[in-house]
């Protein structure tokens, strides 16, 4: 049995009556067909397609979305394994900023201090992150400090901007190139790139099944387990998440390895190119729209009015949200305080400050931002589930079950489905040529554009290319 004696059509033959007598094709009438519809042209490939990406796409999906469940996950996890080191009994009072990074420096004198992160909420402990010669590159030291007595609560490595710990960076490597470095991001890819195929295919071949109540198109049928009942199951749960799904494709592909330059190339020439805040102690002319509050000049070596009055500046500035991200002056630089809250309403507004005397050299609004560098930004936080906090995380591990099921689903079907008559081969040649060739086009364009896409496509063709050619040397032989 091949591949293709699993991807029949839904409806079986109707089998001849034998006391019927066949009728010669030169004797038979020939009534005028009428021209099949556009949907009835294009069926039989979007059928071969799902089928072929779903059987041999499926497993790179469900290790993406089992690794998207347990990332998900990991924020909640988070704060129960880190517990100690994140959270501290409310006090009275808190101690200056500056205070707090003397007795981190304290505990780690061969750190050096880049960064303070100030408790969002009464009972937070303070963050202060050191860049450290003992911790991977793309990682920082994080000093965990009770910010009412003073007491150092743990140390611990700190990921990127979102200031993930060990767990969910781990969790994190693991759904985005399964620890095997560039290597493993092609698989990662490979998914976001047929991730969006499959479930839109999916639901033009849910939408066009001839039913006889509109219920049951968007709620699954009961009744005895059978295959009907599996792909009742697959087709309503696959239309209920579909946009969820096709939104994780396009916002996975972003920040992919060859799609995400493609993508990036296409934003920076429509003007969509995120913004950056200019933390030089001089003023530069590349954000004088961002509010013209560029003021000061080149601050004295040695001049520094310390955190605690840097903060203060920035929220007389405008940065007035709880959740903030204090970057220390390095030479001939100025502090840089930046919002960090990415639940809504979004706050990301920063400005860079003189460190001389706190005046503002710099301000950035995310309100400025181009609208597709808004999308891009909302569409991330979104797919990493930062932008609606626990709401987020939730929806996107609802996502990611829902996506193993529809997996397990179609795997089901497949299985129950043998053996059957293959969907023929050659459907293209019945679609129009008016929609054959716009539709050629356009798939050599999404092609490109997404390279992992086309390529694997051309191997879909070739195999099946391969397995067509195998048939017909069978048949040839067995006639």
């Amino acid at each position: 049995m091949t591949i293709d004696d699993l991807a029949r059509p839904e409806t079986p033959e109707t089998p001849r009556n034998p006391e019927t007598p066949e009728i010669p094709d030169s004797e038979a009438p020939s009534p005028t067909k009428p021209r099949p519809g556009t949907w009835s042209a294009l069926r039989p490939l979007v059928l071969r397609l799902h089928f072929y990406a779903g059987v041999l796409v499926a497993p790179f999906l469900l290790v993406a979305a089992v690794s998207g469940l347990l990332y998900a996950l990991s924020f909640q996890a988070e704060k129960i394994v880190y517990a100690h080191e994140l959270e501290v009994p409310v006090g009275d009072s808190t101690l200056p900023l500056s205070r707090q990074v003397d007795i981190a420096r304290k505990v780690n004198p061969n750190g050096t201090v880049t960064a303070v992160w100030p408790g969002a909420e009464p009972g937070a402990t303070t963050r202060v992150l050191m860049a450290d010669p003992d911790v991977p590159e793309d990682a920082s030291t994080a000093v965990f400090v009770d910010p009412y007595t003073g007491d150092v609560r743990g140390q611990l490595p700190s990921y990127g901007s979102s200031g993930a710990l060990p767990l969910r960076t781990w969790i994190d490597g693991l759904h985005r190139d399964l620890h095997l470095g560039d290597l493993g991001r092609n698989y990662s890819e490979l998914a976001a790139s047929w991730l969006w195929v499959i479930t839109l295919g999916g639901v033009l071949l849910w939408a066009g099944r001839r039913r006889k109540n509109r219920r049951a198109l968007v709620l699954p049928e009961r009744g005895p387990k059978s295959r009907r009942r599996t792909l009742s199951w697959h087709g309503s749960v696959g239309l209920w998440a579909a946009l969820g799904l096709v939104l994780l494709s396009a916002t996975g592909l972003t920040w992919s390895r060859y799609a995400g330059e493609n993508i990036g190339t296409v934003q920076d020439a429509l003007g969509g190119a995120t913004p950056t805040l200019s933390a030089g102690a001089a003023p530069s002319s590349e954000h004088e729209g961002h509010g013209g509050h560029h003021q000061g000049g080149t601050a004295p070596k040695g001049a520094d009015i310390g955190l605690d009055k840097a903060l203060e500046a920035a929220r007389a500035a405008g940065i007035d949200s709880p959740r903030v991200s204090v970057v220390l002056p390095a030479e001939g630089k100025g502090y840089v305080v930046k919002e960090t809250d990415t639940q809504f309403p979004v706050q990301l507004d920063s400005v860079a400050l003189n460190p001389a005397d706190g005046t503002v050299l710099d301000r950035l609004r995310f309100g400025d931002y181009p609208l597709l560098a808004k999308l891009t930004r909302t569409g991330i936080d979104a797919h990493t589930g930062v932008f609606l906090g626990l709401f987020n995380q939730l929806a996107l591990a609802a996502l990611a079950l829902a996506l193993i099921l529809l997996i397990l689903w179609g795997y089901r079907m497949w299985w129950l489905r043998r053996p059957g008559r293959p969907v023929a081969r050659g459907a293209w040649r019945k679609v129009p040529v008016t929609l054959l060739l716009p539709l050629l086009a356009a798939t050599a364009a999404v092609a490109w554009f997404v390279p992992l896409l086309g390529l694997s496509l051309l191997l879909f063709l070739a195999a099946d290319l391969s397995l067509a050619l195998i048939a017909r040397v069978r048949s040839g032989r067995t006639a």
